[in-house]
C-alpha cells in the first residue's frame, strides 16, 4: 500500500489511487484476521485502512462515474444529431433553428450539472484523501505497524532457530547415547 504513495497522491493517478485503495483494503482484510497478535498499532492500522478504502473508493466512484456521463452526453447528442439530419431531408444545408428543438435538450444540462458536480466532488474527496494520508504519515500509523510486525516477525524467526538448535541438539544426544550401548 505504501509503495503507491508517491504517484497515488498525484491528482490525474486515477490507477495509482485505485491500486492503492485494493491493497488498502487486503491490509485490512489481513489486519482484520491478525491484529489480535499485534495489538494495538494493528488495530489502529485496521481502522485508518478501512477509512483510506472507504474514501478512496468514493474518488474512484466518481473516476467511473465521469466517462459515464460523458459518454450518455455524446450519445444523446449523436441522437439528436442524427434526427436533426433527418428533418433536413435534401436540403443543402441545415437551419440552425431546427437545432434548438433537438430531443434532449434538457437532458444536456442535467447531465452537464452532473458533470461538473462529479468533477467538483472529485477533487474535494482528492483534497480529503491528501489531507487523511499526511495526517498518517504524521500520525506514524503505518511505521508502528511496521516495527510492531517485524517485531514479531524477528521473534518468530528466533524461536524457529532456537527449536531447530534445541532438535539438533536432541539428535546429538540420541546418537550419542546410541553410540555408548
Amino acid at each position: 500500500m505504501l509503495s503507491f504513495a508517491p504517484a497515488a497522491l498525484e491528482f490525474e493517478r486515477v490507477r495509482d489511487q485505485h491500486g492503492m485503495r485494493i491493497a488498502a483494503k487486503r491490509l485490512r482484510y489481513i489486519l482484520e484476521t491478525t491484529e489480535f497478535c499485534f495489538g494495538k498499532p494493528a488495530e489502529n492500522a485496521r481502522r485508518r485502512a478501512r477509512d483510506l478504502q472507504d474514501l478512496l473508493g468514493e474518488l474512484h466512484d466518481c473516476d467511473v462515474m465521469l466517462p459515464r456521463v460523458e459518454a450518455h452526453q455524446a450519445a444523446l447528442r449523436a441522437e439528436d444529431a442524427a434526427a436533426l439530419r433527418e428533418r433536413a431531408g435534401d436540403s443543402p444545408d441545415l437551419d440552425p433553428r431546427l437545432a434548438v428543438r433537438g430531443q434532449h435538450q434538457t437532458a444536456y444540462r442535467g447531465l452537464e450539472v452532473l458533470a461538473v458536480y462529479v468533477e467538483a466532488r472529485r477533487r474535494l474527496l482528492f483534497d480529503r484523501f491528501s489531507e487523511f494520508w499526511v495526517e498518517q504519515e504524521r500520525a506514524g500509523t503505518w511505521k508502528r505497524l511496521e516495527k510492531t510486525v517485524g517485531r514479531h516477525l524477528r521473534a518468530v524467526k528466533e524461536r524457529r532457530r532456537a527449536a531447530k538448535r534445541a532438535e539438533r541438539a536432541r539428535r546429538e544426544l540420541e546418537a550419542a547415547a546410541t553410540s555408548r550401548r
